[in-house]
C-alpha cells in the first residue's frame, strides 16, 4: 500500500506545479484586462468632453422654474438710538426685502424634438422643447404694517432658466390677455438667469387676479427637467424618442412609450413637493421632475460590464485546457496557455473599437466571432484534433452567446449569471467523477 509520501512524490508535484503555473498565468493577465478596463473608460471620458462641448456650444441640460410673482418692497422702521451726549434720537431705518407668491394652478404642454450632435466618433442628443405655459394667480397684496411705513417697488414675473442661450426665436408673454415684455434675468431675487416681466404697481391690500400664458422654444442637451412651483400642476411631455427615462423627484402619473416616442403626464400639488418653500429659501436645489433623452444601448457600459467577465473566460478556458491533459493525457505548453488567455482578453478591446463604429449587437457578433475562428483553429494544432478544436470553439461560442445574454438582459444578468456557472461547474464536476486524480498526474 503506497503512503502519501510515496504519492506526493510521483503525481502529485507534477499537479501542484502546473496547477501553480496556470494560476500565475492568470494571474498576469489580469494585467492586459485591466489596461483594457482603463480604455474603456478613457473612451467614457471623451464621450462626456463630447457633450459638455457640444452644451458650451448649444446650450446645457435645462431646468426650468417659474413663474414666480416677486413683489419687492422696503420697510422703513424708526430705530431709536443715542448720541454722544446720550441723548435719545430716532433714525429711520429701511429694510429691502420681497414677497414670493406662487401660481394657484399651472398647466405645461410640452413636445420635445430630438435630434443629434456628432463630435468626433460620439452622438451626442440634442432637444429643442416647443411649449405653452398657462397659469393663474390669485392673490391679495398684505397690508400696511402696523408699525412703520412699507413702499412696494415695482413687482415682476419672474422664470428662472439654466441656460437662456438655449431659448429659440423670442418668448412669447401675454398677462390678462395683454402682451408683456420679457427683459433678461430672473429679476435678480435668486441666483441663476432666466427672464422677467415688469407689471404695474402695486398698493396694500389690493387684489390681484390674473392669467397668463408663455409660448416658447428651448434647446437643451440630453436632459429637461421642471420645477412644479405651482399650487395645482399639471405637466404634458411628449417626444418622437422612444427611450426616454424618467427621473427626478417625480414619476409621471400616467405615460406611454412606444416605437413612435413617448407621452407623460404629470399631476402633482404643492403638499407634495418642498419646491416653494425651497425657492422661498434660495436654494439653489429644488425638487423638480425630469425627463432624459438616452441611448438605449451604451456601448462603453455595455463594454465595460463585458470586461468584468474577462477573468472568468480565461478561468473557464484553462480549466477546459487542463482537463484535456489530464483526460486525454495531452500536454500543453503554458506559452500555449498564455496565448489563448490573450486572444481572449484582445476579445474585449475589438468589441469596444467595433463598438464605436456599428451597432453593438453587430460589433459583439463581429468580435466575437473572429476570437472563436482564431482560438478554434489554434486549438486544433494544439490538441492535435480538428474534432477536438471544433468542440472547443463551439464550446467557446455558448461562453460568450451566454455572455451576451447577460449584457442584454440588465435586469436578470444576476440570475443568468449564478445558472450559468452552476451548469458549468455541474458539467465539470460530473463529467471528472470517475477521475482518479491521484493517478492523473501520473507519467
Amino acid at each position: 500500500m503506497s503512503t502519501l509520501p510515496e504519492l506526493l512524490s510521483s503525481s502529485g508535484p507534477r499537479l501542484a506545479f502546473k496547477a501553480f503555473v496556470i494560476g500565475f498565468l492568470m494571474l498576469l493577465l489580469l494585467i492586459p484586462l485591466a489596461l483594457i478596463h482603463g480604455t474603456i473608460g478613457e473612451r467614457q471620458a471623451y464621450r462626456a468632453q463630447a457633450v459638455a462641448s457640444v452644451a458650451g456650444s448649444f446650450a446645457g441640460p435645462q431646468t426650468l422654474s417659474g413663474p414666480v410673482l416677486v413683489l419687492p418692497y422696503v420697510d422703513e422702521v424708526q430705530v431709536e438710538e443715542k448720541d454722544a451726549q446720550g441723548r435719545p434720537i430716532l433714525r429711520t431705518e429701511r429694510q429691502w426685502r420681497h414677497l414670493l407668491e406662487f401660481p394657484d394652478t399651472l398647466s405645461i404642454d410640452g413636445k420635445l424634438v430630438p435630434a443629434v450632435r456628432k463630435r468626433g466618433l460620439h452622438e451626442v442628443r440634442v432637444y429643442e422643447l416647443q411649449s405653452q405655459l398657462q397659469a393663474r394667480f390669485e392673490l391679495r397684496v398684505p397690508p400696511a404694517p402696523a408699525k412703520g411705513t412699507r413702499h412696494y417697488g415695482q413687482p415682476y414675473l419672474s422664470f428662472a432658466i439654466d441656460d437662456v442661450r438655449g431659448l429659440v426665436g423670442d418668448p412669447v408673454l401675454t398677462v390678462a390677455g395683454r402682451r408683456q415684455a420679457l427683459a433678461q434675468g430672473n429679476g435678480g431675487h435668486r441666483k441663476g438667469g432666466g427672464l422677467h416681466a415688469v407689471l404695474a404697481r402695486v398698493d396694500h391690500g389690493q387684489a390681484l387676479a390674473f392669467d397668463l400664458q408663455l409660448r416658447s422654444v428651448l434647446g437643451g442637451t440630453e436632459s429637461l427637467a421642471i420645477a412644479p412651483v405651482g399650487d395645482s400642476n399639471e405637466i404634458r411631455l411628449a417626444s418622437a424618442w422612444p427611450h426616454p427615462q424618467f427621473a427626478g423627484r417625480f414619476l409621471p402619473r400616467s405615460r406611454r412609450i412606444d416605437a413612435n416616442g413617448f407621452q407623460a403626464r404629470w399631476d402633482l400639488s404643492a403638499l407634495a413637493a418642498g419646491t416653494q418653500e425651497q425657492i422661498r429659501q434660495g436654494s439653489d436645489a429644488v425638487d423638480a421632475l425630469s425627463v432624459s433623452l438616452v441611448d438605449p444601448v451604451n456601448v462603453y457600459s455595455q463594454a465595460d460590464r463585458a470586461s468584468k467577465y474577462g477573468l472568468l473566460f480565461v478561468l473557464l478556458t484553462f480549466v477546459g485546457f487542463f482537463m484535456f491533459e489530464l483526460v486525454k493525457g495531452l500536454r500543453i505548453h503554458p506559452l500555449q496557455y498564455a496565448l489563448v488567455g490573450l486572444a481572449l482578453a484582445i476579445f474585449f478591446l475589438l468589441l469596444l473599437g467595433l463598438s464605436e463604429h456599428l451597432a453593438f449587437g453587430l460589433a459583439y457578433l463581429l468580435a466575437s466571432v473572429a476570437c472563436i475562428g482564431l482560438l478554434g483553429a489554434y486549438v486544433s494544432a494544439v490538441l492535435r484534433s480538428p474534432r477536438r478544436g471544433l468542440a472547443f470553439a463551439g464550446a467557446l461560442g455558448l461562453l460568450y452567446a451566454a455572455l451576451y445574454g447577460l449584457l442584454v438582459s440588465e435586469d436578470n444578468a444576476l440570475l443568468l449569471g449564478a445558472l450559468m456557472l452552476f451548469a458549468i461547474l455541474a458539467a465539470l464536476m460530473l463529467s471528472t467523477r470517475h477521475v482518479d486524480w491521484y493517478r492523473a498526474g501520473s507519467p
